[in-house]
């Protein structure tokens, strides 16, 4: 029997060259776990995943490649693009994304002189509209209130911030649980069911506007939980 640990696999980021997939892929990256950027243009990502390469303690390896490429090079990938376009986009990777972990990381939101707000999704949330469009993909909602900026600064420390997951499918939320609290070295939270993503995804609304106001970078942090141990205890 071999005692070599084996290697992690890779994890798609598609919109790997936005803030919020850039900066999820250099945590995960810091964190062991390899990373393919996906983007429409492979070029684009490649340059991007040089980038990252470069930033301080990336531990495994974060390549670049065209979306579709991307996502038949994983088994779990993060959706980190912007409403506009979402369903178009995840429509086209359907055939690639059947049988795999589909991580919804979009926010659908919207903005006027009031402000931001959440706009509405006629199937719910970005999450649910991404499970109708390929049922063969198991959805799960995560990473919607974590600040780019912060994911992207070397020196930030995340552990404070809790990640709220949600999905139906108990092996695939326990894969992203674990994968968030990798990416933030803290505490992941199972928020229950993959329908309230329609409450979880206006809520960056909520933490923008306080921004704005506070001129701070905000995040989630529930009190009353208990600790790991605690909950191991309890089941």
């Amino acid at each position: 029997m071999s005692d070599v640990t084996p290697a992690p696999a890779p994890v798609a980021v598609v919109g790997g060259t936005g803030p919020q997939g850039r900066g999820l892929a250099y945590r995960l990256a810091r964190a062991g776990h390899p990373v393919v950027l996906g983007s429409r243009d492979a070029g684009r990502a490649a340059e991007a995943a040089a980038a990252l390469r470069g930033l301080p303690r990336v531990a495994a390896p974060v390549e670049g490649a065209a979306n579709e490429d991307a996502v038949r090079r994983a088994e779990t990938i993060l959706l980190a693009v912007p409403y506009q376009g979402h369903a178009d986009l995840v429509a086209s990777l359907a055939e690639d994304l059947a049988g795999k972990v589909l991580v919804s990381c979009v926010n659908p939101l919207g903005f006027d002189k009031g402000g931001p707000y959440g706009v509405p999704v006629p199937a719910g949330s970005a999450a649910e509209e991404a499970a109708a469009l390929v049922p063969s993909a198991v959805v799960v909602g995560a990473f919607h209130h974590l600040a780019a900026p912060l994911l992207l600064d070397p020196e930030a420390d995340l552990r404070h911030e809790d990640v709220l997951v949600c999905g139906d499918d108990a092996d695939a939320k326990a894969r992203v649980l674990a994968l968030a609290a990798a990416v933030t070295g803290g505490r992941s939270v199972d928020a229950g069911r993959l329908r309230l993503a329609a409450q979880l995804e206006p809520l960056t609304a909520v933490l923008i506007s306080v921004n704005k106001r506070y001129r701070t970078r905000s995040g989630i942090a529930l009190t009353g939980l208990p600790s790991t141990a605690e909950k191991e205890e309890v089941a």
